[in-house]
């Protein structure tokens, strides 16, 4: 859980049988905010060149997608081809947006 330098934890502010506090529920919102706001930093695309000089691409998933140039160049060659097999097996692939 990404926190704020100097604010408390949600289990601090919200015990069970408490009342929250204007003050409380304005880190709450801080807090939240900032936690949509790095989400949103990691589901954007981004490249990097990887230590050992390769492209790695950032924000597909979990792990980035790291190919050299060759392979990057290879790929982008076979678009067409990867179109037309995704459109004629498109009801066979799950989704995960």
């Amino acid at each position: 859980m990404l926190l704020l330098a100097g604010l408390p934890t949600l289990t601090l502010l919200f015990q069970k049988g408490t009342k929250m506090s204007e003050a409380q529920l304005a880190l709450l919102i801080a807090e939240n905010t900032a936690l949509k706001a790095a989400a949103a930093a990691k589901s954007t695309i981004r490249f990097k060149v990887s230590e050992k000089h390769a492209l790695s691409v950032y924000g597909l998933g979990r792990f980035p997608v790291t190919l050299y140039a060759g392979q990057w160049d290879k790929l982008i060659a076979a678009l067409p081809a990867l179109q037309a097999f995704m459109a004629a097996h498109k009801g066979e692939f799950s989704t995960k947006d």
